[in-house]
């Protein structure tokens, strides 16, 4: 999956941290970079500049690109630039399927300025549309980005959207020499206030030790060498995630998005959307193919 590496940077210090992290990526598994500009011409870019017309931001990408690929270079990586008009997200997302890129890099924000928890336009269409998997970086003073990985965690609770997910972070363990963590976590806000409620917390948490058991079995027969599972209750699934994050060392998430056929119908799992917003390392997500 780390052949093809799309960066796409419009230059801010957000694109800046994602583009450090994917060049550490690149340089251990001898990836190609790209490394590409999207001149938002849905936007007025046009300026009247002695009579000829110049698309500044054009000219602001080539800048952008150049700079980029440079500092890739010295790095001994191959290299592959371009600056290209049009809507963003579409733009980033059909570059990666005809470029056969096996994975995308972006911060959750850029150069707008958006609020800090707020993710940027671009990268939440980007993330929900993209067959490619998406690994996204918050660019803020609490985010811990380390590399290589020593430690990912890969939330799952059975779904074919979760079981898309293991399938990558599989691969990512296995290309990383990582150890996998596996959690379920029990809703608790899901149980009744009635008195079948310990039999519901019963039943839930046998369901979710079956989750783990299986997935543990299936990452170990993959040749995952270190599988670790657990499972926890919580009112708030991603804050489980959270706390789980910050006491386990895990220096990766692994989730799984979900998609939708039909004319621009594409649901962000809420848990996922939380977690690309607020998760202190990268959040790698995949798009489920259901």
């Amino acid at each position: 999956m780390y052949d093809n590496i799309l960066i796409p940077t419009d230059g801010s210090d957000g694109a800046t941290v994602a583009f450090n992290h994917a060049l550490d990526i690149a340089t251990t598994h001898d990836a190609t970079i790209h490394i590409l500009n999207v001149a938002d011409t849905t936007r007025d870019s046009i300026t009247q500049i002695r009579g000829d017309v110049v698309d500044t931001l054009e000219t602001e990408g080539d800048e952008i690109v150049l700079d980029a690929a440079d500092r890739a270079q010295q790095r001994g990586l191959t290299t592959k630039t371009d600056v290209l008009q049009g809507e963003p997200y579409s733009t980033i997302v059909d570059y990666a399927e005809a470029r056969d890129v096996g994975l995308i890099v972006m911060p959750t924000h850029g150069r707008r300025g958006l609020e800090r928890f707020l993710l940027g336009s671009t990268t939440e269409r980007v993330v929900r549309r993209a067959d490619t998997p998406v690994l996204t970086i918050r660019p803020d003073e609490d985010i811990t980005v380390t590399y290589p990985y020593q430690d990912i965690l890969l939330p799952t609770d059975g779904s074919d959207c979760a079981t898309d997910a293991l399938t990558t972070g599989i691969d990512v363990a296995t290309a990383e020499k990582a150890t996998l963590q596996l959690l379920s976590v029990v809703n608790m806000t899901s149980l009744g206030a009635d008195v079948l409620i310990q039999m519901q917390m019963e039943a839930l948490e046998e369901s979710a030790n079956t989750i783990i058991e299986e997935a543990t079995d299936h990452a170990e027969t993959e040749g995952v060498d270190s599988v670790s599972g657990s499972v926890e209750f919580g009112s708030s699934i991603h804050r489980a995630i959270l706390s789980h994050i910050e006491e386990h060392d895990v220096d990766l998430v692994v989730v799984g998005t979900h998609g939708r056929t039909g004319f621009d119908r594409y649901v962000l799992g809420s848990v996922t959307e939380k977690l690309v917003r607020t998760s202190p390392v990268p959040v790698l997500t995949v798009r489920s193919s259901q």
